[in-house]
C-alpha cells in the first residue's frame, strides 16, 4: 500500500486552525494581509507560494511595493517613543502574555513549518519551542541585563527563511522587551504563514510589531537605509550583507549582520570514529540548511581511510523523504534525517555547484540516492536531494570558497598542521568550527588559530541560546554581536564609555568568554 499524508498534518486542516485562531490576518475572501499601521491590511500584490514538500500551492504572499513599505516604516517609528516610555514591568507583562498565548499553539506552528520550509516535525517544533523558551529567559532576566540602558527606537529585521521563529521572532520579541518598536520582513522563500500567526498574537498583546512582505530589492532601501530605522538586524548571504554593511557604515546606525561562511571540521591524530559518526549524522539536521552547518572536513591524509569508512556508513544510514507521510492514519510521523531543501531553485543550484566541482577536478566519494518508498507515488520531488560528498576540491571550483547551504560535503586532505589551519580559514571568517583530536590540549591550542567565532573540540558547536553569545569573525559577521546580554546591548544605548561589542570596520571587540 502506498503511503498517505498524515491527517494530523494535512495542510487544509492546519490553515483552517489558523483562520479560526487569528482571523484578522485574512481578507474576507481568505487572502493573507500585512500587519502595518497597527492593523492587518494591504493584501498587496499576491505572489503564489508553493510548498517544497510536494510542490502544491499553499497560499499567496501579500507583496508590498516600496511606497507601501515606507508607510509601514514611518508608522512603526511613530510607535517607538510611547513604547520606550512604557514601564519595563508593563513591557515584560505584555511579552509574557504573548509567550503564554503562543505556547498552546507550538504544535500548529511546528506543523505549518513542515509545509512552508520543509522541516521535519521535530525540527519545526524545536524552532518555535526554542523561540518561546529563549524569550522567556530574557523576560526572567531582563532587569539586570538592561539596567539603565535605553532603547534605540525602531529596529528593522531582515532574516533568512531557515529559522523564522528561533531567530527572527525571538529577536523581535527581545527587541520589543528592551523598549524598541519593531518591523520585520517575512522571508520570501518561506515562513510567512506561521510568522503572520505569531505576529497576530504579539500585536493582540499590545506589542509594537509590524510585519511586511515584499521583494527584497524593492523593500531593502526602506527597511535598511531610511532615516526612520535606528537599527538593522540582518541574516543572509555575504553579497547582500556586504552591500548593507557598506551602506550602514556611512549612515552611522547600529547593525547586526549575520552572513555565511564555510564552517569547517578539522581532524588530526584522531581515533574516536564512533563519536565522529554520531556527529556526522547530527550535522545533517535540516539538510545542512543552517548557518552553523559543517560543510568542509579538513582531514589528516593518513586518517582518510578511517574517515571515509566512518563517513560512508554514517551518511548512508540517513533517510531523506517526505516528512508528512505515514502508512496508516494513526501512525507517528516518520523519523527522517531531513526532507526537501527550501525549493526547486536551490536544489538546482546545488546540482550546478556539484557539477562545477566535478568539471574542475574534484572526485566524488558519495552520491546518495532517494528512496521512492519514502514519497507519494508521482509526487513532485524536485526540491529533494540526497547527500553528496567530494574530495580533492580544487581552488578554481566555486564550491571551494562557498557555503552550499544544502547536503553537499567537501573533504580536503592535508599533511601538516599549517595546512590544516590554512584550509580551515579558507573563507576568511566563520560562525563556528571544530577540531577533533586525541590530543585535546593540542586541539584547544590550535583552535585559537582558526577564525571561527565559536570552536568545538571533539564536538560540534552550535549557535547556542539564552546566555550564550553569538557572532562571527572576518567576513561572516558585521556589526554588534548578539546572544545573552549582548543582544540586549545591541539594541539599546548605554553610557558613552560602554562600547557595544562586535566586528566593525575599525576594530573587532570580543567578549571575554565565547
Amino acid at each position: 500500500m502506498p503511503k498517505i499524508i498524515s491527517p494530523a498534518v494535512e495542510f487544509g486542516s492546519l490553515l483552517n486552525q489558523v483562520k479560526q485562531i487569528t482571523p484578522e490576518i485574512f481578507t474576507p475572501d481568505g487572502k493573507f494581509q500585512n500587519l502595518m499601521e497597527g492593523q492587518w491590511q494591504q493584501p498587496g500584490t499576491p505572489r503564489e507560494f508553493t510548498s517544497p514538500i510536494d510542490g502544491t500551492q499553499l497560499a499567496a504572499m501579500p507583496m508590498l511595493n516600496r511606497e507601501q513599505a515606507l508607510q509601514a516604516v514611518q508608522f512603526a517609528k511613530k510607535e517607538s517613543a510611547a513604547w520606550a516610555a512604557t514601564d519595563l514591568d508593563e513591557r515584560r507583562h505584555k511579552v509574557q502574555e504573548c509567550l503564554n498565548q503562543l505556547r498552546p499553539h507550538v504544535e500548529l506552528v511546528g506543523k505549518l513549518l513542515m509545509w512552508e520550509i520543509g522541516k521535519t516535525y521535530k525540527l519545526g517544533f524545536t524552532d518555535i519551542d526554542r523561540a518561546i523558551e529563549g524569550v522567556q529567559w530574557y523576560v526572567d532576566n531582563i532587569e539586570e541585563m538592561l539596567g539603565s540602558r535605553t532603547p534605540l527606537g525602531l529596529v528593522s529585521n531582515i532574516a533568512s527563511w531557515n529559522y523564522p521563529h528561533s531567530v527572527l521572532l525571538h529577536a523581535v520579541l527581545v527587541q520589543a522587551l528592551c523598549g524598541n518598536s519593531v518591523i520585520a520582513k517575512t522571508p520570501t522563500d518561506g515562513g510567512f504563514i506561521s510568522l503572520s500567526f505569531a505576529f497576530a498574537i504579539a500585536r493582540r498583546c499590545g506589542l509594537p510589531v509590524t510585519l511586511v512582505s515584499g521583494p527584497g530589492g524593492e523593500l531593502s532601501d526602506v527597511l535598511v537605509k531610511n532615516e526612520a530605522v535606528d537599527c538593522l538586524s540582518f541574516v543572509g548571504g555575504r553579497y547582500n550583507g556586504r552591500n548593507i554593511a557598506d551602506a550602514l557604515s556611512q549612515e552611522h546606525k547600529r547593525y547586526m549582520l549575520e552572513m555565511e561562511g564555510v564552517n569547517t571540521y578539522g581532524i588530526w591524530n584522531y581515533s574516536d570514529w564512533q563519536s565522529l559518526a554520531d556527529q556526522l549524522k547530527k550535522g545533517y539536521d535540516y539538510g545542512k540548511q543552517r548557518c552553523t552547518a559543517y560543510v568542509r572536513f579538513v582531514v589528516q591524509r593518513n586518517l582518510f581511510p578511517q574517515f571515509l569508512e566512518t563517513y560512508w556508513e554514517a551518511v548512508k544510514s540517513l533517510k531523506v523523504g517526505n516528512p508528512t507521510l505515514v502508512d496508516n492514519p494513526d501512525d507517528k510521523l516518520p523519523e527522517l534525517a531531513f526532507g526537501p531543501v527550501i525549493n526547486k531553485t536551490q536544489a538546482e543550484d546545488l546540482d550546478r555547484l556539484y557539477e562545477n566541482a566535478l568539471k574542475t577536478g574534484a572526485t566524488p566519494i558519495f552520491e546518495g540516492k532517494l528512496d521512492e518508498s519514502l514519497f507519494l507515488p508521482g509526487q513532485d520531488m524536485s526540491a529533494y536531494r540526497a547527500p553528496r560528498a567530494l574530495v580533492n576540491l580544487p581552488r578554481q571550483s566555486e564550491l571551494y570558497f562557498k557555503e552550499p547551504f544544502g547536503p553537499i560535503d567537501s573533504i580536503v586532505l592535508v599533511d601538516r598542521v599549517e595546512e590544516l589551519v590554512g584550509e580551515m580559514n579558507i573563507s576568511n571568517g566563520a560562525l563556528v568550527g571544530a577540531l577533533a583530536s586525541d590530543d585535546e590540549k593540542w586541539a584547544q591550542r590550535t583552535a585559537k588559530e582558526v577564525r571561527a567565532f565559536k570552536m568545538g573540540v571533539n564536538k560540534l558547536r552550535s549557535r547556542g541560546d539564552r546566555e550564550e553569545v553569538f557572532g562571527g569573525l572576518g567576513e561572516s559577521w558585521k556589526g554588534a554581536f548578539v546572544g545573552g546580554k549582548l543582544l540586549v546591548e545591541a539594541v539599546t544605548e548605554g553610557a558613552p564609555a560602554q562600547p557595544v561589542l562586535g566586528n566593525y570596520p575599525e576594530a573587532t571587540l570580543l567578549p571575554e568568554k565565547i
